[in-house]
């Protein structure tokens, strides 16, 4: 005869009310969520790292692209992508201030700490934002070959990068601009670049300092540099202008540099940014007395959680994008 024996233990662990490895069940979810972001992270970093070793001979160099600083003109390498990552660790420093207050309950301090963290990854995300946008602007602009390739020019006798309107001569009458006054208030087209293809290359020809820049990276970790003949000579495989970045050109070099660096930084600057959201308001609930009343502050610890796990995986692509 068949039997069916039921214990007490076992009606325990299937009715609810357990709390595995300590954890509630709020905790427990935000962990698995944290794990399988973890690995899309790890797609992401993997994905990076393969396409750059197959490209390591002309992959761009981070120095040379991330260099601008708000409101200051000149080079300044990675100096304001370790600014956002200061920023963006001592917002990690804060919560920790505003989970530990939260465990002593005490709700000016709570508030405090997590204004402090509500500001810092505001500032992150706002500069990721503007590095977007200089990033997509483009600094010097560049002749893309019709294979592909990125020709940059520079100074011959100072070595630095040279700007399309440092040398490109304006050709009167060789393009035309479409006029309001014309009654058609749209025309479909790609955007012109500032200069033509032809008059970038007239006023390369009429300007013998300026040389070609290759993608290439010689023994020395630089990009190769083509005296003046050379430069004429590779000229003739320049097919368009390219000025800043997309998801199709790229005035810096390897058009996957710019896809990984827009998806990347992207989808990492959108964890940033629902983590300033969901801070907001679980900081507006503090200051209601919401957890007070619940006598713990559980949402900060969970919230606190995804804000470390967030800084972390900026960590990993500060190193891997910009360091490496």
């Amino acid at each position: 005869m068949d039997t069916t024996v039921t214990t007490g233990t076992e009606d325990s662990v299937w009715g609810g009310g357990n709390r595995p490895l300590g954890a509630s069940y709020g905790k427990l979810m935000m962990w698995f969520f944290i794990v399988s972001d973890a690995l899309t992270f790890s797609g992401f970093l993997v994905s990076y790292g393969f396409s750059r070793f197959k490209f390591i001979e002309t992959w761009p160099i981070a120095d040379e692209v991330f260099t601008h600083v708000p409101f200051f003109h000149g080079n300044y390498p990675m100096y304001y992508v370790a600014f956002m990552t200061f920023i963006l660790i001592m917002s990690s420093v804060t919560m920790v201030l505003a989970v530990d207050a939260g465990h002593k309950m005490m709700q000016k301090k709570v508030i405090f700490y997590m204004f402090l963290t509500i500001i810092g990854g505001a500032i992150f995300v706002g500069s990721q934002a503007w590095e977007w946008a200089t990033f997509i602007k483009g600094d010097y602009g560049a002749l893309e070959t019709k294979g592909g390739r990125i020709l940059q020019f520079v100074d011959a006798e100072t070595g630095k990068r040279a700007a399309l309107a440092d040398f490109s001569r304006t050709i009167p009458d060789e393009r035309v601009e479409h006029e309001k006054k014309n009654g058609i208030w749209y025309y479909e087209g790609k955007t012109l670049p500032s200069y033509s293809l032809n008059e970038v290359v007239q006023g390369f020809k009429a300007t013998p300092n300026i040389l070609i820049r290759t993608e290439t990276i010689n023994e020395e970790g630089e990009k190769t540099v083509l005296n003046r003949q050379e430069s004429l000579a590779k000229l003739k495989d320049a097919s368009l202008v390219v000025e800043g970045a997309n998801l199709v050109r790229n005035e810096y070099g390897s058009r996957l540099f710019a896809d990984f660096f827009f998806f990347i930084t992207g989808f990492h600057g959108f964890h940033v940014f629902s983590g300033v959201v969901i801070n907001v308001i679980i900081f507006f609930n503090v200051i209601i007395g919401t957890y007070e009343r619940r006598k713990h502050y559980e949402m900060v610890e969970k919230v606190g959680l995804y804000w470390h796990f967030v800084d972390l995986v900026w960590v990993f692509v500060f190193t891997f994008f910009y360091l490496v």
